[in-house]
C-alpha cells in the first residue's frame, strides 16, 4: 500500500536519480529534529533518537528499499549501507556536469538568461559534488565562451 502520510521531501528512489539531493534533505531534518547524532560515527543518541531517527529515514525510502532492508535496526547501519549502495553517484554527477561545464558555450544557448541558469545549475551541481567554483572560474567561463568577435565585451 502506498504510503498515506505526506513526505516532507521526495523518497529516495530505488533507481538512485535523487541520492544526493535526498541525503541533504534528511541531514537537514534530522538537524531540525535534534536527531543528527543518530547517523554519526561518532554520534551519542539515546535510544529513543535512533527509533525516531529511523522512523523518518524509513519513511523516505522507496518501498522496495524498506523491504530490502527491513532487518535493519539503527539508523547509522542504515545510512550507511545506502551510502555504500548510492554514493558513486557523486562520481556519475561530477563526471556528467563537468563534462557540460566544458562544452557549455554561450554562443550556443539563445539568451543570456539561460545561459545564466544552465552556468548556475552545472555550479550547483559541482558544488554538490565538493567540486568548488570561484567567482573568478564562472567569470573565465563565460570570458572564454564569447564569440572571437565580441572580445571587446571582456
Amino acid at each position: 500500500m502506498a504510503n498515506l502520510a505526506k513526505l516532507d521531501y521526495a523518497a529516495l528512489d530505488i533507481t538512485e536519480k535523487n541520492y544526493l539531493t535526498w541525503v541533504l534533505d534528511t541531514k537537514i531534518h534530522l538537524e531540525a529534529g535534534n536527531l543528527g547524532d543518530s547517523i554519526r560515527e561518532e554520534g551519542s543518541s539515546s535510544s529513543q533518537e535512533r527509533a525516531k531517527a529511523m522512523i523518518f529515514i524509513r519513511r523516505h525510502l522507496d518501498e522496495a528499499l524498506k523491504s530490502e532492508y527491513l532487518k535493519v535496526e539503527y539508523p547509522l547501519t542504515l545510512w550507511n549501507a545506502l551510502r555504500s549502495r548510492y554514493n558513486h553517484q557523486t562520481t556519475v554527477i561530477l563526471l556528467r556536469t563537468s563534462y557540460e561545464w566544458t562544452h557549455l558555450r554561450i554562443q550556443d544557448i539563445k539568451s543570456v538568461a539561460e545561459y545564466n541558469s544552465a552556468l548556475f545549475r552545472i555550479t550547483s551541481q559541482l558544488k554538490l559534488c565538493v567540486d568548488t567554483i570561484t567567482e573568478e572560474n564562472l567569470l573565465e567561463k563565460t570570458f572564454s565562451t564569447f564569440h572571437a568577435s565580441n572580445v571587446l565585451l571582456q
